[in-house]
């Protein structure tokens, strides 16, 4: 699923006073390709990846997933739809420390409308596939509190892929590892992505992992400026 964004702008009131954080932004993002957003903090990263994932609403301009226009959608159509298409992996996991890695990846599984085959049944035994895919097959009853922060991290990536997104938006997914835990992590973000054939957008500090994508877009000022072709394609996406 393709990724538009026509003229889009946000401001924030802070004090009576309109802080402008995005400026004027034109960017298409291809059916399954893979970008990255890099920039310093408070440049702008995140608010943009919020506004794509219909988690907020411009202030002004178009965002389009596919050819869905979640611009002038409510709250709640904008939640169906990324309960439907969208996947998140986060810096801090997200996970519900009150569930064990299978039911964190059974969430997603048990909130979208195309249920797999088999009910409860055919849900858990998606999960525990997934589970074994990263590495975490023995680990699958483990609350969160009792995993590292790379088996966090891999249980949040089972879960993101769970409901086979047309979109994953990855926020600084490496951001809390150590360098050999989150290149592991990278990797098997790109060997999941690969087979989903998934549009990828991260968001990062890591320009190594920046250099992965297929784009690279800075954030300078509000504005996003593309930085050029790399010579890999995370998931081997076409990058026209």
């Amino acid at each position: 699923m393709n990724i538009e964004l026509e003229g889009v702008e946000k401001e924030f009131r802070i004090g009576g006073r309109t802080l402008p954080i995005l400026r004027g932004i034109d960017l298409l993002i291809p059916e399954q390709s893979v970008v990255a957003l890099v920039g310093p903090s408070g440049s702008g990263k995140t608010t943009l990846l919020g506004l794509m994932a219909g988690l907020d609403s411009p202030t002004r301009g178009r965002v389009l997933l596919g050819t869905t226009d979640l611009t002038g959608a409510s709250e709640e159509e904008r939640a169906a739809f990324r309960a439907r298409h969208v996947g998140f992996v986060f810096q801090t996991f997200h996970l519900l420390p009150s569930l064990t890695a299978r039911e964190n990846v059974q969430v997603p599984l048990e909130l979208h409308p195309d249920k797999p085959a088999g009910g409860a049944g055919g849900i858990r035994r998606r999960a525990e596939d997934l589970l074994a895919r990263v590495g975490l097959g023995d680990r699958v009853d483990h609350y969160p509190a009792q995993l590292s922060g790379g088996e966090r991290q891999r249980v949040a990536l089972a879960r993101a892929f769970s409901a086979r997104p047309a979109i994953l938006f990855a926020d600084e997914p490496t951001g809390n590892l150590d360098r050999a835990t989150g290149a592991g992590i990278v990797e098997l973000l790109e060997e999941l992505n690969r087979e989903a054939k998934t549009t990828l957008v991260l968001v990062t500090h890591d320009m190594e992992l920046a250099s992965r994508a297929g784009r690279v877009y800075r954030m300078v000022d509000g504005t996003v400026q593309r930085e050029g072709a790399t010579t890999a394609a995370v998931g081997g996406a076409g990058e026209g």
